[in-house]
């Protein structure tokens, strides 16, 4: 009766433990997808930036020359 009521319990736990695993690697995909939007935003923001000033600068630069 002993072994069976132990067996039980391990049996219980075991399923508890699997059960916050699956959460734990949930929890982290969450986190992570996240992380990815964030840095991907981050990155097309300072591209178009980049782009923006370089495009400004050209039209400067091109009227610099054309005053001349």
């Amino acid at each position: 009766m002993k072994i069976k009521l132990a067996q039980a319990l391990l049996c219980v736990i075991g399923i508890f433990l699997v059960s916050a695993c699956a959460e734990l690697k949930e929890t982290g995909r969450v986190i992570g997808h996240g992380t990815r939007d964030i840095t991907t935003s981050i990155g097309h923001a300072s591209r178009d930036a980049a782009k923006s000033i370089s495009e400004s600068a050209k039209k400067v630069i091109d009227d610099a020359n054309n005053s001349d």
